[in-house]
């Protein structure tokens, strides 16, 4: 499976426990950890862990292995490696408090929306 089948895994699960405000940072030639960062939020610490719960499995389902997942049991901030996709869960105050979307705003935004339909 591709970088991109990957990605659009991430995102599909993450829509599918209704995850808020999906966006796609494309982070080649930017950021040496990763090629996506997918950013996302909740509204509860329990839809937090859902959509971080559904992107490990389906992860899990296609053959990728988790790298790490961080921050599950405060679902503030669960950071979610899957090698070269990246993603963000943020409940919905954190997510403005570290506003991902600015400190890397130098990274292009990539279109996943026709994925989703």
């Amino acid at each position: 499976m591709s970088e991109r089948e990957l990605l659009i895994t991430a995102v599909k699960a993450a829509d599918d426990k209704r995850a808020e405000d999906i966006m796609v940072l494309n982070m080649k030639g930017i950021s040496l950890i990763a090629d996506y960062f997918v950013i996302c939020h909740g509204n509860s610490d329990k839809q937090v862990q859902a959509i971080a719960r559904e992107i490990r499995e389906k992860a899990e389902e296609q053959g990728y292995n988790l790298k790490r997942m961080e921050g599950f049991d405060e679902a503030r901030w669960v950071l979610i490696d899957i090698g070269d996709v990246v993603v963000h869960v943020f409940h919905k105050e954190e997510r403005s408090y570290y506003n991902l979307e600015r400190l890397w705003g130098d990274a292009p935004i990539e279109n996943v929306q026709s994925e989703l339909n």
